[in-house]
């Protein structure tokens, strides 16, 4: 895997958005050609064609991105890839549309947009097979031996195993008789540790991950040195876990591995920074979205009693309390009779307005002034309420460190994970959390907000 934007991004995956663009420039060329003939190359080089098409191939693979066709690209259904394709090219009419009330001198013409769109139909379906079924399993699949079988290293190879497209394949586990703490994910126990050598030697892994919970006198140390300056790639769970899942194994964290890396966020001068463009995002999305925060607030006064705006405490910076303002999508009082609950999925709180309020994210935009105000940041861990906190910190470890850096409107946990209805899953949310201060950085904080764009549209996560 490669790591963009302090993501990690699979090779088959970036790969096939390269593919993706050379094969939209060729069917829209391949048109130039055909519509304008031996005139093609005064349209393309001196005419601003090439400018033109750049437009129309990002508005593709932008849509092809909107409807995760790059998040999991195996074809489940030829029907739905054809569905899917249909609904790209219109978003490309569509885009070209839009692009026409800005000058028409960004569109293409009509005749060419109808012929790259029939090569695009034709040809985009049988290159989706033709890739995922032979070319990217020519890019390098890497064979995974796991030393050790504790709980992580098997989450891992489940993952692995769901998500062909990261390119690993799980070989089997060396683990001691009695040393598992949880089943094998359906993987073979090869044998003792004792025994590793030999066991490579058979198998002929290219990544071994060291998953071993108790390492005192267990690690083989010498061997690995050896399979190490023999070219194999060794690497700890907590390292493959991170890439695989996105986010931090607070199970293996230990206090020590904060304290003494070089990776840890956040620095001070890239939290000021961050502070800079955050203001600067707000001032421009407040404009921008006035018009729509003006009829969501008429809607929430038409349809449920009560003020328009929901005012709480929640923790910020350092843990610092501050008033938080969002549209109100629950009935006034709604804890009168429970006190500080959970909010969760198909809560029978929320109002008629309040559900498509909450999908869409749209009750959350009056918190663009709390980043004016200073108290939060576009980008960053969910602000909660000082009734959880004081109670997750004591039962989680590492919770408080989340208040290192501002609460954002969105953030890392926001557009992976779901709500957040229990214990188990705050935990897995402060490890996406954990993830995102290690990882803390403009270009992080422009990948978060360029997907929260998707789950907005199309609300394929949420808080």
């Amino acid at each position: 895997m490669i790591k963009l934007f302090r993501v990690f991004i699979p090779k088959s995956v970036l790969a096939l958005v390269l593919l993706d663009i050379v094969l939209v420039y060729a069917c829209f060329i391949t048109a130039s050609y055909w519509f304008f003939g031996e005139s093609a190359d005064l349209f393309l080089f001196y005419d601003d064609g090439l400018v033109k098409i750049s437009l129309a191939v990002a508005s593709v693979i932008l849509a092809v991105y909107f409807q995760n066709m790059y998040t999991d690209f195996r074809i489940r259904s030829r029907a739905l890839l054809i569905q899917q394709m249909f609904l790209v090219v219109g978003v490309l009419f569509l885009s070209q549309a839009l692009l026409a009330y800005m000058s028409r001198e960004l569109i293409l013409s009509r005749w060419l947009m109808i012929v790259a769109c029939v090569l695009l139909l034709v040809l985009f379906a049988p290159w989706r097979m033709l890739y995922t079924q032979v070319l990217y399993k020519g890019l390098g699949i890497d064979r995974v031996l796991f030393l050790g079988n504790d709980v992580t290293g098997v989450a891992i190879a489940e993952c692995l195993a769901a998500r062909p497209e990261l390119g690993f394949v799980t070989i089997g586990f060396v683990a001691d008789a009695g040393a598992s703490e949880s089943g094998t994910a359906s993987l073979p126990l090869l044998g003792p540790v004792a025994n590793l050598a030999e066991i490579v030697r058979s198998t002929h892994p290219n990544r071994i991950i060291v998953n071993l919970t108790e390492r005192r006198q267990a690690l083989p140390v010498d061997v690995l040195l050896d399979l190490r300056f023999s070219g194999i790639h060794i690497e700890e769970a907590s390292f493959m876990y991170e890439a695989a899942f996105g986010r931090i194994d607070t199970k293996r964290l230990r206090p020590s591995q904060l304290i003494f890396t070089e990776q840890l966020g956040p620095r001070k001068w890239l939290m000021q920074v961050q502070s800079l463009y955050s203001f600067i995002i707000a001032a421009i999305a407040v404009i921008i979205a006035a018009p729509i925060m003006l009829l969501t607030g008429i809607a929430v006064r038409l349809t449920s009693a009560g003020p328009v705006l929901f005012r709480q405490t929640r923790v910020g910076l350092n843990g610092k309390t501050f008033t938080l303002y969002k549209f109100r999508s629950m009935v006034v009082n709604a804890e009168a009779a429970t006190g500080a609950v959970w909010a969760k999925r198909n809560d029978p709180r929320v109002t008629r307005i309040g559900g498509f309020l909450r999908k869409t994210r749209i009750d959350e935009l009056p918190q663009l002034f709390n980043v004016l105000a200073g108290h939060m940041s576009i980008v960053g861990p969910r602000p909660e309420r000082p009734e959880f906190v004081s109670v997750l910190s004591e039962q989680i470890p590492f919770y408080r460190q989340r208040h290192a850096v501002k609460p954002g409107v969105t953030g890392w946990a926001q557009i992976n994970y779901k709500y957040g209805e229990n214990i188990e899953d705050t935990i897995v949310k402060l490890e996406y959390d954990l993830y995102y201060i290690k990882n803390l950085s403009p270009s992080l904080d422009a990948f978060i907000i360029f997907h929260t764009a998707k789950v907005m549209l199309f609300s394929s996560h949420g808080q």
